[in-house]
């Protein structure tokens, strides 16, 4: 019974030894080169500097291999977080995660490096990648313009926070086209409303083109809708008002024409109540 229980000891203490001895050593044991499923190239992969590993990533993205660029970028962000190399790699991420597509991961780097380095020399090229990743985004105009807001938002912060940067002419051509599909979005709800005959709702939209987008191509034609849709409201006052901001500014424009030739119908021509929204709004067209 002694010698049965000593060996029972015995053997629940070996056994508790070698269950301490797996836990506390998973390296010792992982490291043993008689493991088959040791991946030694992966072992050496995450001890390289953080220069060797930026510099990998910059003959990857030289030589056409985007992806495995940013793999690389990505490895010293996350192997050295505190070195000069992982804050030029993680603009780089962006860059790169913007070029293969990933736009939701070029906005978060970008983002990302915005918040750790704002005052840093790549900001504005940052900046830049988050709002050109919005821009690739932009769906066309009969769909959900968020993409279109986060855009003129985003290259918005380029020009007021950068303007000396070599970035600010095309994040000015991006706005306009993100100013255009939100004003053609506003137009194509108007028209909806104003086929239905619903035409408070349908001037409420035109009215957000001509205050907010008044320098877009949907100009025109949301003042020859107003001057439409209060036309059939009964309101001339307003429709001739619409009309004269229209023909002051687009003289030669269908839309004027076709406003004049509406508001004639009734013994009516355009004139301008001063007091007006409309009038208001004119100033901030050109040619006023």
């Amino acid at each position: 019974m002694v010698v049965a229980g000593s060996v029972g000891v015995k053997k629940t203490a070996r056994i508790v030894y070698l269950t301490l001895f797996a836990a506390a050593s998973p390296v010792v044991l992982s490291a043993c080169q008689s493991d088959p499923d040791i991946d030694i190239t992966k072992l050496t992969g995450e001890t390289e500097p953080a220069d060797t590993l930026y510099n990998q990533g910059l003959a990857n993205l030289n030589a056409g291999k985007v992806g495995e660029a940013s793999r690389k970028f990505e490895a010293v962000d996350r192997q050295h977080p505190f070195s000069e190399e992982a804050r030029k790699a993680l603009v780089m991420s962006a860059f790169t995660n913007y070029r293969q597509g990933r736009n939701e991961e070029a906005i978060a780097a970008g983002k990302r490096y915005l918040n750790l380095y704002p005052g840093s020399s790549d900001a504005a090229y940052a900046q830049y990648i988050v709002g050109l990743a919005y821009w690739k985004q932009i769906p066309s105009v009969t769909q959900d313009q968020r993409a279109s807001q986060q855009t003129l938002e985003a290259m918005q912060a380029v020009v007021e926070n950068y303007p000396d940067s070599e970035y600010v002419e095309d994040a000015q051509t991006k706005m306009r086209f993100a100013r255009d599909q939100l004003a053609g979005k506003e137009m194509q709800v108007g028209r909806y409303y104003l086929e239905r005959k619903e035409y408070i709702a349908a001037a409420s939209r035109f009215r957000v083109v001509v205050e907010k987008y008044p320098m877009t191509n949907q100009i025109e034609e949301a003042l020859a809708r107003l001057v439409e849709t209060y036309y059939a409201m009964g309101v001339d006052t307003e429709a001739q008002t619409a009309a004269a901001v229209l023909g002051h500014n687009y003289p030669d424009s269908q839309w004027y024409a076709d406003s004049y030739k509406l508001l004639q119908s009734k013994g009516l021509e355009p004139r301008e109540n001063s007091g007006s929204w409309i009038s208001r709004a004119g100033k901030n067209l050109l040619g006023v």
